[in-house]
This record gives C-alpha cells, structure tokens and sequence, in this order.
C-alpha cells in the first residue's frame, strides 16, 4: 500500500511515529486547557513552570543588585 503512494516502509514508519507524538502532544494538552477551564486549578507542569519562573526572577533580581554595588 504504501509502495503505491511512493513511500518506502522505512518512511512510513519514521512518519507514523512522528504523527504518534504530534497526537499525543495535542491531546495532552487539550486535556490539560479542559482540566484548567473545568476546575480553575492549576496542574502540576503550571506549578512546576511558576517555581522556575519565580527562582529565575529572584536570581535576575539578585544580580541586578549585585551590580549596583
């Protein structure tokens, strides 16, 4: 079948598991934008993702007063 559209099965295969990961990414986050708007809370990636983010301001923080010294 996959002869008559011009792929080799090697092809094929790289191309079924590219398309895998790119359903899988869409479908987790969906659930994920559904669980948010149903809810109101935050998941723990969106917990996870603020802790960095905030360890990260604090460090720019830190170094902007270091330099002022």
């Amino acid at each position: 079948m996959w002869e008559e559209l011009g792929i080799s099965g090697g092809t094929a295969i790289i191309i079924l598991i590219a398309l895998y990961f790119v359903i899988r990414f869409a479908v987790k986050s969906g659930v994920e934008d559904a669980y948010r708007s149903v809810t109101g809370k935050q998941t723990f990636e969106d917990k996870e993702e603020d802790k960095i983010i905030e360890q990260w301001e604090k460090e720019e923080k830190n170094k902007k007063s270091k330099a002022k010294l």
